[in-house]
């Protein structure tokens, strides 16, 4: 099933032109939400054989601007799933110690072993756009990077590893909107800091650096998928579909026990 938020390799990446709205491709919720449902319970069986078979690797990376709803897909969308054979890293500011070490170090250690799921909640693409945006380190040392994460992605697919990457775009009014939103309900309070309004002043910035990333970063093995995601059950539709549909083409299967269980009774 082709996906028609796919980027292909040298695609030129304008996210001004594409969509944020999820009712462009489908207008209804209703018959959005009981699709949901039926690939979220597709996905937890294909999840089991997965991890039951426990041969390959699967990694779903997330990146979006602040408010984009990266927690929010990742709650949703694996809601259900056996929490035994799926790990989530959220990628926050590198410590010393990870400081002292290439920008891929820290990553490496998280890429799933056979038979996981892994989810990364941000990644390693934040070392060529915060350090991009903020200037953290000079251009000269950023901008090799997009090679090197393109050697690395392909260096895991090669050893067994399947990558999905999405890239929640939302519009600034969405963003604003929810913003507010965790302004305005206490419950949600501890979602917003002061610096989210920062960063809030370099959107363009951030949409040159995610256009460049993007561009820079879709390979034949490892290609960025665009989702509209100002709403949020389209959103989580798309990352649904994406994931059944890569588990439907690797065909997980449980393994054979090595010995004849028929016949045996257990007393």
């Amino acid at each position: 099933m082709p996906n028609i938020h796919q980027l292909q390799p040298g695609q030129p990446v304008d996210l001004i032109k594409m969509p944020t709205e999820g009712k462009v491709f489908q207008p209804d919720r209703q018959v959005a939400d009981d699709e949901f449902k039926i690939l979220r319970d597709e996905l937890i069986e294909m999840q089991r054989r997965f991890y039951a078979e426990g041969s390959r690797k699967l990694l779903i990376i997330f990146q979006a601007m602040d408010a984009g709803g990266k927690d929010g897909t990742i709650r949703r969308v694996f809601q259900g799933v056996n929490p035994q054979g799926v790990r989530v890293t959220s990628f926050k500011a590198p410590s010393k110690v990870e400081l002292a070490h290439d920008f891929l170090w820290r990553v490496h250690q998280t890429v799933p072993a056979t038979g996981m799921i892994g989810v990364f909640n941000r990644s390693h693409y934040e070392d060529v756009l915060v350090v991009r945006v903020h200037s953290l380190v000079p251009e000269s040392i950023w901008r090799p990077r997009y090679k090197m994460i393109n050697d690395f992605e392909r260096m895991l697919t090669e050893t067994g590893t399947t990558i999905l990457k999405c890239y929640l775009h939302i519009s600034k009014e969405e963003q604003r909107e929810r913003f507010q939103d965790r302004i305005d309900e206490p419950s949600k309070n501890w979602k917003f800091a002061m610096e989210d309004l920062a960063k809030r002043e370099l959107w363009h910035d951030y949409m040159a650096a995610y256009e460049e990333m993007l561009f820079k970063t879709t390979t034949d093995v490892a290609p960025w998928y665009v989702i509209p995601a100002d709403q949020k059950w389209y959103r989580n539709l798309v990352v649904a579909r994406l994931l059944v549909h890569k588990l439907r083409e690797l065909n997980p299967q449980y393994p054979t026990p090595e010995q004849d269980l028929s016949g045996i009774v257990v007393t």
